[in-house]
């Protein structure tokens, strides 16, 4: 299944069903008068966060949404059926737009959460709600009214305490696939995830927090460079980042150069971004040339009041103390279990 973390799609309540014009015709039962019964209520649209839902692949593929029409009102005094509700699942962390004005109409950020989002169209009466002493054989029914519909954009949010952020092939992957049992692509060549990972990372006395790697971002990413905007706001929802550092991604790779470009396209982006708390990982420490360069690097971190820490995703040296790191900025505190 593709990771699909944008889509236009329209939505429809359901239309209300006509009303109906009837009349009693019965033996030995002259002049019986009108019977005829209301039109049933069209169905309403629900947007309804699921917790088994992490895309929005299915509604790529079913862009129109439309609820149950109500039914017609028949003789005899029949009411029609109300249409049948209809409820539009979606990943947590989505947020919906108007698609003309861009104004945001809802944030779904709680698991289960239910959002009654359009009405649907009221039943016609039937020509037995009209009949007076003056017009007792009225002729005439109300249609059904029509249920609103409006084109929206649903934009997913990934919702996570950490995220991972960092240039391509410093080992994000490796990192997420190490501490949870994510598993994205991961190649002894350069190149660049293409969709977002959430990792549940299990960690001492029983708690868990989730983890993202969130790829894409590059030097001039606010812009739209690689794959840009499209992944930058998923950085918005996480609690910390972990700014990965390789000193050998390439052959005149500077770690300082990388770290303080992607902090300046997350303020570009948006400003908050660049105040979020950072933790700075140096990967691939089971590199001899990783090791020798770790003395250069630590004092730039040490003056802005940043540790350092140093790690192998590929052996897991290091891994536990940067677990309690971050432990200590979700929670206050590393737990005492040990591992």
């Amino acid at each position: 299944m593709s990771f699909i973390d944008e889509v236009k799609i329209h939505v429809k309540a359901g239309d209300g069903g006509p009303g109906c014009v009837s009349f009693r015709r019965e033996k030995f039962v002259p002049r019986g008068g009108p019977n005829g019964g209301d039109g049933g209520a069209g169905g309403d649209v629900f947007i309804q966060v699921s917790p088994h839902l992490s895309t929005l692949y299915d509604l790529r593929l079913h862009p129109h949404q439309k609820a149950k029409s109500g039914s017609n009102g028949m003789g005899a005094d029949r009411h029609g059926a109300s249409g049948e509700d209809l409820v539009i699942l979606v990943p947590q962390g989505t947020i919906i737009k108007d698609v003309e004005t861009g104004e945001i109409l809802a944030d779904l950020t709680e698991t289960d959460q239910r959002l009654l989002f359009l009405k649907g169209g009221r039943g016609g009466q039937g020509n037995a709600r009209f009949a007076t002493s003056t017009n007792k054989a009225p002729r005439f029914a109300q249609p059904g009214e029509p249920g609103e519909e409006r084109w929206i954009r649903l934009e997913l949010k990934l919702m996570a305490d950490v995220g991972l952020l960092g240039f391509p092939s410093v080992g994000k992957s490796s990192l997420i696939t190490k501490v949870s049992a994510a598993r994205p692509k991961i190649a002894d060549y350069p190149f660049t995830t293409l969709k977002p990972h959430l990792g549940v990372v299990a960690y001492k006395n029983y708690r868990t927090f989730v983890m993202a790697d969130i790829p894409g971002i590059i030097e001039g990413a606010h812009g739209g460079a690689g794959l840009g905007q499209r992944f930058l706001r998923h950085v918005e929802r996480t609690r910390i980042l972990l700014h990965l550092l390789d000193p050998c991604r390439t052959h005149d790779s500077d770690p300082i150069r990388d770290f303080e470009t992607l902090n300046r396209e997350l303020a570009l982006f948006n400003p908050d971004l660049a105040e979020k708390p950072q933790i700075i990982v140096v990967n691939k420490l089971d590199l001899p040339d990783v090791r020798d360069l770790l003395p250069a690097i630590e004092p730039y971190f040490r003056e802005r009041g940043m540790v350092v820490f140093s790690v192998s995703a590929a052996s897991g040296e290091g891994i536990p103390e940067l677990l309690d790191e971050i432990a200590r900025h979700l929670w206050g505190k590393a737990e005492e279990e040990e591992w």
